[in-house]
């Protein structure tokens, strides 16, 4: 029995051996094979991520600007190094990444691919290359990174000697707010009837006017609000116009929120920024948890029953002083020189084709860059014009260029004192009697409340500028995409002018100057900030 038992062990142990060496076999062709596709697996993460991070590296340079596209593509070159530790294809441990990126013979590995807008960006279609003529048009980037491999260390027991090319793409854009601004918006005043496209730009000459606010709804609705972010009532847009640092969120550069209504009342704060107060209040009207200090430079046509030489009498109320000359709606190419209309005070005119009663304005919203600045010279600074051009010097010294009245207002915070005239000497009408204008905050203002050396210029706000037509802005529409931002001078207070159908402003109009498209700033105290912080789309 024992013999038989054994012979039987022994032949079973025979049977075994080659069962145990082929399941053996197939044993280490499965861990093998579980072991690079993890290394495989790894190196696509690490392309991925490669991919991921250039794309955002250089999204961040995409703002617009001369040279923004080269600096995208150096910024997914150099600014970021991606190293993989998966890859053993000889192509060593570097990742790629950049324009057209090849490798030591000459093979395209990688390319930097740019985008106008979001849908094409994330279909791949109509993308362009890096260069200057594009630059202002590269919103969305795409980064393709090398194609890696991974050479199997134990899949070759089973056949396969190496794994299929591995690939990576990924596609960024910015997303960008715009900070410490009113919540203010105009139609594109260049927009045609039939235009279709939301992202039309607006680019005015400098120093064009602009009826920033008309006092009437420019499109059904809208008089020229965004939402505050602090609310929907008049107090919340009241405090976000007059605060020397508005209290409401940043607004997005790709998509805002217009505002329905109007209401006089929140012009009052606006004009605090002019040393105007309603009703004598020194407080910001109607608002608590900001301050509303005015300008240093508050030029402007009004004038105030005086106390002194440095403040009108309590609860005093501002006149207006009237610009009306006799050519009113005149012809862009030449300046008069007629002074017998010039009035006995004057702050910064409109165009001349904004000038004098509103019925014979020749412009519409945007105005023709010429204003009236031998008068304003002459009134002011009993200056000629050649008295001016020396004055202020290079290169209206040297050429025949008419200033911005940004840049008079600008020259005139450096030369307060010229001759006995400028802002900051003490100046008395005599009609209305016993009234004077004030000008200069840091000594003598109306209000007595002083200007403050850590806040944004008072003068200076950023506005929206939207294609409403082909928008089909109604009421409060949201997610309204922004062409351009634009930096604007505020060249008078928002008071009604004139009476009846002789009206040269309306109480709710807001005159301004065109200085530039915003730019990104880290200014504490600029005007506007600008923020950006990419995103990767897919």
């Amino acid at each position: 029995m024992r013999r038989s038992v054994s012979t039987l062990s022994r032949s079973n142990d025979g049977a075994v051996a080659p069962t145990v060496a082929l399941s053996l076999f197939a044993m280490i062709a499965v861990g093998g094979i579980g072991f690079d596709y993890a290394r495989m697996a790894s190196l696509d993460t690490e392309l991925q991520q490669a991919a991921d991070q250039a794309a955002l590296a250089a999204a961040t340079q995409l703002d617009q600007q001369s040279g923004a596209t080269a600096r995208a593509v150096a910024a997914a070159q150099s600014l970021l190094v991606n190293q993989t530790r998966f890859g053993n294809d000889s192509g060593g441990i570097n990742i790629l990444t950049g324009q057209d990126a090849t490798d030591a013979s000459g093979n395209t590995l990688a390319r930097v691919t740019f985008y106008s807008n979001k849908v094409d960006a994330e279909a791949g279609t109509n993308g362009f290359g890096a260069a200057t003529t594009n630059d202002a048009s590269a919103k969305f980037v795409k980064v393709d990174v090398t194609g890696r491999q991974a050479i199997y260390a134990l899949t070759p027991i089973v056949g396969a000697l190496s794994s299929p090319t591995i690939n990576a793409s990924a596609v960024a854009g910015v997303g960008s707010a715009i900070c410490k601004v009113p919540p203010v918006m105009i139609c594109n005043p260049d927009e045609p009837s039939t235009n279709t496209n939301e992202l039309l730009d607006f680019n005015p000459v400098r120093g064009t006017g602009l009826r920033l606010v008309t006092g009437s709804a420019t499109v059904p609705g809208n008089f020229g609000w965004l939402e505050s972010g602090l609310g929907n009532g008049t107090p919340a847009l009241a405090g976000e116009l007059g605060y020397n640092v508005p209290l409401g969120p940043c607004q997005a550069i790709t998509g805002v929120t217009t505002k329905t209504g109007m209401d006089t009342s929140v012009l009052n704060a606006f004009n605090t920024r002019f040393d105007v107060y309603a009703n004598g209040n020194t407080t910001c009207p109607n608002q608590g948890g900001g301050t509303c200090n005015p300008a240093v430079n508050t030029r402007k046509d009004l004038v105030c029953p005086y106390n002194s030489s440095t403040s009108c009498k309590n609860n005093a109320t501002w006149t207006e002083v009237t610009y009306d000359p006799p050519y009113s709606g005149g012809v862009a190419t030449t300046l008069p020189t007629d002074k017998s209309m010039d009035p006995l005070i004057m702050g910064y005119p409109h165009d001349l084709c904004h000038s004098g009663k509103q019925s014979t304005y020749t412009c519409g919203i945007k105005g023709s860059a010429v204003w009236d600045v031998n008068a304003y010279f002459r009134v002011n600074y009993a200056m000629t014009e050649a008295d001016w051009r020396t004055a202020m010097g290079p290169p209206y010294s040297t050429t025949t260029q008419i200033p911005a009245r940004y840049d008079v207002y600008q020259w005139e915070l450096s030369h307060t004192n010229v001759g006995g005239y400028g802002i900051g000497v003490y100046q008395t009408v005599s009609s209305p009697a016993n009234n004077a204008a004030f000008s200069f905050a840091a000594s003598g203002n109306g209000s007595g409340v002083p200007a403050s050396s850590s806040q944004p210029d008072r003068r200076v706000i950023a506005a929206a500028v939207l294609n409403c037509q082909a928008l089909n802005v109604h009421g409060k529409t949201t997610d309204v995409p922004v062409p351009t931002w634009i930096k604007v001078f505020l060249t008078e207070p928002a008071v009604k002018r004139g009476s009846g159908s002789d009206l040269y402003t309306d109480q709710k109009d807001i005159y301004v100057e065109f200085i530039e498209k915003t730019k990104a700033s880290e200014d504490a105290f600029a005007s506007v900030v600008r923020r950006d912080v990419p995103y990767l789309v897919k």
